[in-house]
């Protein structure tokens, strides 16, 4: 649970704008888990911009080919500080620092045919230039069948970890799989002695097949391309979640991407300065999924600019329980335009979401029995706190609606793209 700069800021981020960002959350949601504070791309490009990367941008380097930070956006990275200022102030605010990879080594390193620290070898014996990234034109591939490939990683990590970094978002990992690097770069953090979260991005086309390997090598990893304020890019995560769901666990977590709540675009990628272009219901929406599906979760907007109504959803404890301590996460029903999940949670309460992604208001009646509920008993809509009864349903006309006479049954009224989040 925490914070990404890329929905905001694409690749521009500062330094002040990243502390802010901290600062805000120490004293707004940490009290609530959100702990994590990411650094996203092209923090060692000093011409970065929004709305795209630069062909040949003179990223920061050190005499071994590392990205560093650029000191004009990151000034207490001067002097050979890197990241550790940076890191050590937010780990002072009770918080935890993390940061943006790409797959491979800076072109610019090769180009200088700089050394590799721990090796004899040299930049241009390691690259593969036959394995580029598609969208970032950043690096090259490294060829694992050279030695000095996991020497270059282990000195790459070695140098985070000296900064005191928490947590890597490691990109261009799964589309396509790059198993090679997957290894090379776990193998790399193991190395560093600090204990470091790995996450793979983007997930495009990430097949199941892949789980046991994702689970050997990292702590999280993206089930889809990067996602928007749209609806949309939303809906599509049903299908991910409804597969990868009941594999999250403590061997690791499946990542519908980042949460773009709140003010984003100010120097993005995508679009420009707005409050996120979803309605009020879609953004519950969202968050009842990523949370019943136990997603990771990373707030994209800019947590100072952003509505307070928003913040409040980050701060709804009783909904972010089920984040912490459900279990058995599975949808359950998809029929039309209602779908409905279920989970379990510690001693004898039950969860349940319903959604409506469908364009018009449907008032649902949820069977008890199709969502693990006892038959009688009061609801809780966590969002809300709105107390709903289980009732005997007799009525031919709701049993014609898919509840067995004599069963019990949530009446829930669900808005146009809208959920509920239930607990008994």
């Amino acid at each position: 649970m925490g914070w990404n700069s890329w929905d905001c800021y694409g690749t521009t981020v500062t330094e002040s704008e990243v502390l802010a960002n901290a600062e805000f959350m120490a004293e707004h949601l940490l009290r609530h888990g959100w702990d994590t504070i990411v650094v996203d791309i092209d923090w060692a490009d000093p011409t970065a911009r929004s709305h795209g990367y630069n062909a040949g941008a003179p990223l920061h380097l050190d005499e071994y080919g590392r990205l560093i930070p650029d000191p004009g956006r990151f000034p207490s990275s001067a002097g050979g500080a890197g990241f550790g200022p940076l890191a050590a102030r937010i780990h002072e605010l009770g918080l935890r620092f993390g940061i943006h990879t790409m797959r491979g080594i800076p072109r610019r390193a090769v180009a200088q045919d700089l050394p590799i620290l721990g090796s004899a070898a040299r930049a241009s014996e390691v690259a593969d230039a036959a394995n580029v990234c598609e969208w970032n034109p950043d690096m090259l591939g490294l060829d694992h069948g050279h030695p000095a490939a996991q020497a270059y990683y282990d000195s790459t990590l070695a140098l985070y970890a000296g900064w005191g970094v928490d947590f890597i978002k490691a990109d261009d990992m799964l589309w396509p799989y790059q198993a090679a690097d997957v290894e090379a770069y776990a193998s790399a953090i193991r190395t560093s002695g600090r204990d470091i979260v790995l996450s793979l991005s983007p997930g495009r086309d990430l097949s199941l097949e892949r789980l046991e390997h994702l689970r050997e090598h990292a702590d999280m990893w993206r089930i889809c391309d990067d996602l928007w304020d749209q609806w949309p890019d939303v809906e599509a995560n049903f299908a991910r979640f409804a597969r990868w769901a009941p594999f999250a666990g403590e061997r690791g977590w499946p990542d519908g991407d980042m949460l773009p709540l709140g003010r984003i675009g100010i120097r993005a990628e995508r679009g420009e300065p707005r409050d996120d272009r979803l309605t009020p219901d879609e953004r519950v929406s969202l968050l009842t999924l990523w949370i019943i599906a136990r997603s990771p979760l990373m707030i994209g907007g800019d947590l100072p600019s952003s509505d307070p109504a928003t913040i409040a959803l980050f701060q709804n404890d009783d909904a972010l329980a089920v984040l912490a301590s459900s279990s058995r996460n599975r949808e359950v029903f998809r029929e039309g335009a209602l779908v409905l999940w279920a989970a379990d949670g510690p001693d004898g309460v039950r969860y349940a979401a319903a959604f409506n992604v469908g364009g018009e208001p449907l008032e649902a009646i949820l069977d008890a029995g199709n969502i693990g509920f006892p038959a009688s008993g009061v609801a809780t809509e966590l969002w809300t706190g709105r107390e709903i009864p289980l009732e005997p349903i007799a009525a031919q006309s709701d049993a014609a609606r898919g509840v067995a006479p004599g069963s019990a049954a949530l009446r829930v009224a669900l808005p146009s793209h809208g959920a509920a989040l239930l607990r008994i």
